[in-house]
């Protein structure tokens, strides 16, 4: 396994708008390969998800585990979010193409999604909280959407800047 580079915001490629994962690519060995890269990718980062869209592979599929000892390792192609509580939550999200920016951003609290697993099969998950919010925004970067884009625009405006001042201290 290895670590992927991760885009970085504003990375123009981080707006494509993510296909759909051809099923029968699911049984070459590279691709399942990949899967162990992002998820590899995304612990070391240390995140809790990690969209193709974010390591430059513009397919409908993504990494998921909000466990903290990493026990659940969630994979999902072709995920599709079927329906949203009317209920809300508030939580602070941050991005790995956005590296150390942190904002509240409002979403539905609970989800009801489909996907394929590694391995093709179907399944349907009925999630809500932390779980709820990670599922939402990787299928925003499938979308080419950011959590930024649902900030208002000096919020947007002020975690730009932030992102300017931490990438200025890393040089």
């Amino acid at each position: 396994m290895s670590l992927l580079p991760i885009l970085e915001y504003p990375h123009p490629r981080l707006r494509t708008v993510a296909r759909p994962v051809d099923v029968d690519q699911l049984h070459d060995p590279a691709f399942q390969r990949l899967l162990d890269d992002m998820f590899e990718t995304m612990y070391e980062a240390p995140g809790i998800g990690l969209a193709a869209t974010q390591v430059d592979t513009h397919q409908r599929f993504m990494v998921i585990d909000v466990t903290e000892g990493r026990e659940q390792p969630l994979a999902f192609i072709n995920p599709v979010i079927r329906e949203r509580s009317v209920d809300l939550r508030l939580h602070q999200e941050g991005c790995l193409s956005i590296p150390g920016v942190f904002a509240d951003v409002t979403r539905p609290d609970g989800i009801v999604v489909e996907a394929l697993d590694r391995h093709g099969k179907p399944f349907e998950l009925r999630v809500d909280g932390l779980l709820a919010t990670c599922v939402q925004h990787e299928v925003d970067h499938l979308d080419g959407k950011l959590f930024i884009d649902h900030l208002s625009a000096l919020k947007r405006d002020r975690a730009i800047k932030k992102l300017d001042k931490l990438r200025k201290g890393r040089d």
